[in-house]
């Protein structure tokens, strides 16, 4: 059996098609799984345990809006020879290449007209408020796969766990640690740094935590970010770490699964914290927690409820947002950290 799933961009939504990758080889322990996705994202996933191969769709954040990428995608699902694909992308393109594709099991979301080229649908629409992995286990369902219990996952790899445990002893971390990530908001599908929480407050709950829980701090991010993390850490009273652009994905897993608690904005470094199993709290502003919130039972999502566009994260894009006006502010965030901390099974 050949199964292939489709799942481009971005970082976020691969890890949320992590939890439909558990149901397929859970259903199809001896299967051959081909992930297709793309350049920006295959480093966060191609190390998991449950693939057998990736398929690079490039780095366009969506393969077949251009006539090339198009005809691309339908040569390599072609010569695949797959005998499943599974399309976790809403796009009457994606649908038309996997129609044309010549797999006889094609199974995707439809939303609206757009599932036109699948075989088993999920019916969905954009005013349908519920987790994107929840509607990416629901086309696995189309399949007659039992999903239940299928969480986002992203096995940590040995040789990772061994680097970092190397690592964080180098660099004095020793004992209980916080991680907390200020950054993100930005993919090749577009940018949202409106999804950032103030640093202000970042520094703000991560010095309170370090305090109530005497945990050391470490300030994560990538080479791009070093100028949000040297402000979050120029605001803190306690002693951080900064790891900047300094660790591959295997080794962002790594430490965050070994963290006492994770905190960050709704981006893809959080949700492969919560994929490897950290207990995690992502900080939601102009995007829906309903929608895009970790898929784990360790997760908690901090939001002030507001009005959002019941089209998703692309309509609300352009949204005016004022975190002092519309936000979780940091007394009301620790409120709700320190109840989830204390709750049994929450933390490491």
């Amino acid at each position: 059996m050949r199964i292939i799933i489709i799942r481009p961009c971005c970082i976020g939504d691969v890890m949320m098609a992590t939890a439909a990758l558990k149901a397929i080889r859970r259903h199809y322990p001896e299967a051959d799984i081909t992930f297709a996705v793309g350049g920006w994202s295959r480093q966060a996933i191609e190390f998991h345990t449950d693939l057998n191969h990736i398929l690079d769709t490039g780095q366009a954040a969506m393969p077949v809006k251009r006539l090339g990428g198009f005809w691309n995608m339908v040569s390599a699902l072609r010569l695949g020879s797959y005998d499943i694909a599974v399309s976790l992308v809403r796009s009457p393109l994606m649908s038309l290449a996997v129609g044309l594709s010549g797999i006889p099991i094609r199974a995707g979301i439809s939303s609206g007209w757009r599932g036109f080229g699948y075989t088993h649908k999920a019916p969905t629409s954009p005013a349908d408020v519920r987790p994107e992995a929840q509607i990416y286990l629901d086309v696995v369902a189309a399949l007659g796969i039992n999903t239940e219990g299928c969480y986002v996952n992203l096995p940590v790899p040995p040789e990772a766990t061994a680097y970092i445990s190397d690592f964080l002893t180098r660099r004095g971390i020793k004992g209980p640690y916080l991680v907390v990530n200020p950054a993100g908001g930005s993919n090749p599908g577009m940018a949202m740094h409106s999804k950032r929480w103030p640093p202000e407050s970042f520094a703000q709950v991560a010095d309170a935590l370090a305090k109530a829980y005497g945990w050391q701090v470490v300030l994560l991010a990538g080479p791009d970010d070093s100028g949000i993390v040297n402000t979050v850490r120029s605001q803190m009273q306690a002693h951080t770490t900064t790891f900047i652009g300094e660790l591959s994905f295997p080794q962002i897993a790594a430490l965050t699964s070994q963290a006492a608690l994770y905190i960050g904005n709704d981006t893809g470094l959080t949700h492969i914290a919560a994929a490897s199993g950290a207990p995690t709290v992502t900080v939601f502003g102009p995007s829906d927690p309903a929608r895009y919130a970790p898929y784990t039972p360790r997760a908690l999502a901090l939001w002030k409820s507001v009005a959002l566009d019941q089209g998703g994260v692309q309509q609300t894009q352009q949204m005016q947002w004022d975190w002092t006006r519309d936000g979780i502010q940091p007394e009301d965030a620790l409120q709700q950290i320190h109840t989830f901390i204390e709750t049994p099974g929450n933390t490491q």
